[in-house]
């Protein structure tokens, strides 16, 4: 029993001192007048506008719309490779089976057998 309440007091202890520094942390930077507001308030990017940063504004957007057009013509070309690779494995595809074919048509006329590991055996006739 003796040991729970010693167990208590510590858990308890080290709580309340955890708690203390962060409100002490939270007071400090909410009092802090030298305090940096966060860049994704409105007030930070009325004030960026405000202090003539709107050519800077104005460069990036270009720079911005000049390396979307760079990645949608690279999209393009992909869409262009994709279109080929697609026609060539179609064509594969029919030769494959048309070999298929062949094989099945010179296996049931007795031309060749083909055994369990896949090897083709000519035979003689």
């Amino acid at each position: 029993m003796r040991k729970q309440v010693i167990a208590f007091l510590s858990a308890f202890i080290i709580t309340a001192i955890v708690a203390l520094s962060m409100l002490v942390v939270g007071v400090n930077a909410a009092s802090n007048p030298n305090g940096v507001t966060a860049s994704n308030s409105p007030t930070a990017a009325a004030a960026s506008l405000s202090n003539g940063s709107s050519a800077s504004s104005q460069s990036q957007i270009a720079q911005l719309q000049a390396q979307l057009a760079q990645y949608q013509a690279r999209d393009q070309q992909y869409q262009t490779a994709l279109a080929s690779d697609n026609q060539q494995l179609a064509q594969a595809s029919q030769e494959m089976q048309m070999i298929q074919q062949l094989l099945v048509y010179l296996q049931r006329h007795g031309l060749i057998q083909i055994n369990s590991q896949g090897e083709i055996l000519v035979t003689s006739n």
